[in-house]
């Protein structure tokens, strides 16, 4: 079984990432010290424009790589198609998790909406904390709202962690394949 709590930033239909994967005591004392750091409540809010700076740097933590330009798009697409579903976790005035994603119709034929969940980020030292249990929970609710009854994302084979955290979730394998060429 797949340990959701090693997934990191996964991102649906884009480009998809390699984690490093922790050993379990490392983990667990990681997930001790975690619950420490977080001593206040951790809120789950939609995403503001003053969200951005969190956002790259908890993917520079994620990756090691500072990419605000890859950010600052990502971030104003979602904003302009469903303003509503990008959802931010805060936890002790820092930005700890985030989700991106929308309800649209009409992707791959499939013409009733649907809730895409494309990208997501969870701060390292507080994954198994249920920090994207709770962005998803919400990001679900605002697609329930918006009459969506099916919600999808794609995931990397490779990824067992992060389909750990989906499968945890209810997701289920689907019957679409992603077909790809290299141009």
């Amino acid at each position: 079984v797949a340990d959701p709590r090693t997934a990191g930033t996964m991102s649906g239909g884009r480009a998809f990432r390699r984690w490093p994967t922790h050993d379990r005591s490392a983990h667990r004392n990681a997930q001790t010290t975690a619950w420490i750091q977080m001593s206040g409540e951790l809120t789950i809010r939609t995403l503001e424009d003053t969200d951005l700076s969190g956002v790259i740097e908890l993917d520079e933590k994620i990756l090691g790589d500072y990419r605000p330009e890859v950010w600052e798009d990502r971030i104003a697409y979602y904003q302009r198609r469903d303003p509503e579903a990008p959802v931010v976790a805060i936890a002790d005035g820092r930005l700890v998790g985030f989700m991106l994603g929308e309800v649209r119709s009409g992707e791959f034929g499939l013409e009733e909406p649907t809730g895409w969940i494309e990208v997501m980020g969870c701060a390292p030292d507080l994954r198994g904390q249920a920090v994207g249990r709770q962005l998803a929970e919400r990001m679900l609710d605002h697609f329930r709202g918006k009459g969506a009854t099916t919600v999808r994302t794609l995931v990397d084979e490779a990824e067992e962690g992060i389909a750990g955290f989906f499968t945890a979730l209810g997701f289920e394998p689907a019957g679409l394949r992603p077909f790809v060429k290299q141009l």
